[in-house]
């Protein structure tokens, strides 16, 4: 596939790393030729210097061309993203998307005058994550969490920790000692020392494991019962940073009645936040990295510590400060990828990270118009993809104990109209079946080919 980035800062940089690792032709277009000096160093992509809004830059690129055309621009003005994307389609790129930082577009009737125009998907990678956080502020007992169907089946991830009752057992010992109704859940992965892998039968559970389990929703409660878990009930969240991203959900949440209070350390952002923000949101201006400014704040009467500011070492760090101070649930914008692991090793709850929200929206659009979504989960380079079942096609021919399905994915549950099951051996998938398919990177394009 010939892919055509505009656009070599961070969101890019790791979009075309990703990408060109899949045997893909990828071009990259940047103003900035410094950028695009360290993305050629790292991967193999062709770099086009110009203005990405230039009918002759886009030529050279040979966006005429373009299969995909992505628009993520490092720009305080996401306009040259959907400028950029509409002269590509009129140019002859088959499918093109834009990053925007402006939510009036997702509006219904905006989002479909954009279809209109020919941008088949404009995503906004802060509203994005701000949903995500307000549903790991749900779910506190995950790490990460997604929902097939509308709820019918979620997939959750656990952290093992000193209390949970299944450590050293086997795959096979938990599943026969499970709660009545065991076949409600699957444990699909486990990530172990920044490694992935699909367990086996005699696969034994070790402290700090994540455990990747995909569950019908009857199923989640007694199996958090079952692994030690619990929800803790978020009713009070501090925010550090007044990032777009906190300020979405500081809004969201004073909507929903939550107590909220926001720090940030610009005196003329904490103005415009308080201008901005519903007056029951206490907004502070301060150094949330300042563990005597978090005690005066009284962090301790709060649920939930958010930090969401720039520097993903001090979210980290602030992060672990609450936790010390006897925070029940953390979260952390981490745009480092090296440092996800880190911060979950050092007892974060749960991480955010704009790039991987991001690529699972973007990687959709290089496989068959069969999937639905693909996301990237927190503590894993593997893929969460759910498929619709075309009539015909290979994994349908067989129940799945008979099929040569790549061994390093798993289907774990399927829906089928309004009822879902967790996929077993006996299982025959059906045409028209919507199927939750967990995969490592090297399996998705022959898991692909399963569901043409």
């Amino acid at each position: 596939m010939k892919i055509v980035i505009v656009g070599a800062g961070e969101v890019g940089a790791h979009l075309a790393k990703m990408l060109s690792g899949g045997a893909h032709d990828i071009t990259v277009i940047d103003s900035d030729a410094v950028r695009l000096q360290a993305l050629s160093a790292a991967a193999d992509i062709i770099a086009v210097e110009g203005n990405p809004v230039s009918i002759e830059v886009l030529k050279q690129a040979e966006a005429d061309k373009a299969d995909l055309f992505i628009a993520v621009y490092p720009s305080s003005s996401q306009n040259v993203n959907v400028v950029s994307a509409l002269l590509a389609k009129k140019m002859g790129s088959k499918k093109v998307t834009a990053r925007i930082n402006n939510e009036e577009y997702l509006s219904y009737d905006n989002r479909y005058l954009f279809t209109e125009m020919g941008i088949d998907l404009l995503f906004y990678p802060e509203k994005i994550a701000a949903g995500e956080i307000l549903d790991l502020l749900t779910r506190t007992a995950a790490t990460d969490s997604l929902d097939f169907g509308r709820g019918k089946l979620q997939m959750a991830v656990f952290k093992l920790v000193d209390e949970s009752p299944i450590i050293d057992m086997t795959l096979q010992e938990f599943a026969k000692s499970a709660p009545a109704g065991n076949l409600q859940f699957r444990v699909v992965a486990i990530s172990r020392n920044e490694e992935t892998f699909i367990p086996k039968s005699d696969t034994r559970f070790k402290y700090n494991d994540l455990l990747f389990i995909i569950a019908k929703r009857e199923g989640i409660e007694p199996l958090m019962q079952y692994i030690g878990k619990s929800n803790i009930a978020v009713r009070s969240v501090m925010i550090m940073g007044g990032s777009p991203i906190g300020e979405m959900v500081a809004r969201s949440l004073a909507e929903r009645g939550f107590v909220v209070k926001i720090i940030d350390n610009d005196k003329q952002r904490c103005a415009q936040l308080s201008e901005s923000l519903p007056d029951s949101v206490m907004v502070i201006n301060g150094d949330g990295r300042d563990s005597d400014l978090l005690v005066d704040e009284n962090i301790r009467n709060f649920d939930a510590f958010v930090a969401l500011t720039k520097s993903s070492e001090a979210n980290i760090l602030a992060c672990v400060a609450a936790k010390k101070m006897g925070m029940g649930r953390t979260i952390a914008q981490v745009e480092n990828l090296e440092y996800i692991s880190l911060a979950e090793g050092m007892g974060v709850d749960a991480v955010i990270n704009k790039k991987l929200i991001t690529a699972g929206r973007i990687f959709k659009f290089t496989l068959s118009d069969k999937v639905r979504f693909v996301k990237y989960m927190s503590g894993t380079n593997a893929e969460i993809i759910e498929f619709i079942v075309s009539p015909e096609s290979r994994i349908t021919k067989a129940a799945l104990k008979d099929l040569d399905f790549p061994e390093n994915a798993i289907i774990g549950g399927v829906i089928r109209g309004g009822d879902s099951f967790i996929a077993v051996g006996d299982t025959k998938i059906q045409a028209y079946d919507r199927v939750a398919v967990f995969a490592m990177p090297d399996s998705v394009k022959e898991v692909d080919k399963w569901f043409k």
